[in-house]
C-alpha cells in the first residue's frame, strides 16, 4: 500500500514542480521593464536576442536566439557632436549572452565560447548637414583593462557605418564581445568625412560608466 501511495505522489510532485517553474517564469517575465520609446522602430537583429526590456542589472530574457542577462548598464543618454553629426548614445549595456545552438557557427568567427559577455550600445545618428557624409558611431571601444575592439568586431552588423544622406537619421545597436567584462567603456567615434573624402571633423571620445 505504501509503495502504491509513493508512486501516486511522484506525478503530483512533478506537477507541483512544473507549476512552481511556470510561476517563477511568469514572475521573471513580469519583472522586465517596458521597452524604451527610442527603440519603437527598431528591427530586431537576426543573430542577437532582444534586450530592449532589460533595463536593470539582474533582469533576464530568453527567445529563439538564446538567453541574456543584464550585468551592468548606463541608461542615461549621452550626446556627442562630431561636426554636423549629432550622435546620441541612448544606452550602454554589459550583457551575458548564451546564443542558441543554431547561431554557434556565426559566433565562431568571433569566439569559441558558448557563453560570453557583450558590450553594446543603442545609438542614434542625425546628419544635420546639407551634404552626404561618411561616419561610424563607434570606430573602437576600450575597456578599463585595456581590451580594444574595433568596428570590424561588431556582432550586430546593422550597417550604421555606411554613408548618411543630408538630414538622414539612423538608429540601432552596435555590440562587441569582451573577454574581461567592463565597468567603464571608452567609446571613440570615427572621423567625419565628406562623400569626396574631405575631412570635416576629428573623432570624438566619450567615457561611459556602467553600474
Amino acid at each position: 500500500m505504501k509503495a502504491r501511495l509513493a508512486w501516486l505522489l511522484v506525478p503530483l510532485a512533478m506537477l507541483w514542480g512544473c507549476q512552481d517553474e511556470t510561476a517563477q517564469g511568469t514572475a521573471n517575465a513580469a519583472a522586465l521593464s517596458e521597452a524604451p520609446g527610442y527603440t519603437d522602430q527598431y528591427v530586431l537583429s537576426p543573430q542577437v536576442s532582444d534586450d530592449r526590456r532589460l533595463q536593470e542589472p539582474g533582469q533576464k530574457a530568453h527567445d529563439a536566439k538564446g538567453g541574456l542577462e543584464l550585468l551592468a548598464a548606463n541608461m542615461k543618454p549621452q550626446k556627442v557632436q562630431v561636426g554636423d553629426i549629432e550622435l546620441t548614445i541612448h544606452e550602454a549595456k554589459l550583457l551575458q549572452y548564451t546564443p542558441d545552438y543554431s547561431l554557434i557557427d556565426f559566433y565562431h568567427s568571433y569566439t569559441h565560447d558558448q557563453q560570453f559577455e557583450l558590450a553594446k550600445f543603442f545609438v542614434e545618428i542625425n546628419n544635420a548637414s546639407s551634404e552626404e557624409v561618411n561616419f561610424a558611431p563607434v570606430a573602437l571601444i576600450e575597456t578599463e583593462s585595456g581590451e580594444v575592439k574595433t568596428w570590424e568586431d561588431d556582432v550586430y552588423l546593422e550597417s550604421l557605418n555606411e554613408g548618411l544622406e543630408p538630414g538622414e537619421v539612423k538608429s540601432g545597436n552596435v555590440g562587441f564581445i569582451v573577454e574581461d567584462g567592463a565597468q567603464e567603456l571608452k567609446l571613440t567615434t570615427s572621423k567625419l568625412f565628406a562623400a569626396d573624402g574631405e575631412l570635416l571633423a576629428p573623432a570624438q571620445t566619450v567615457t561611459i560608466e556602467l553600474k
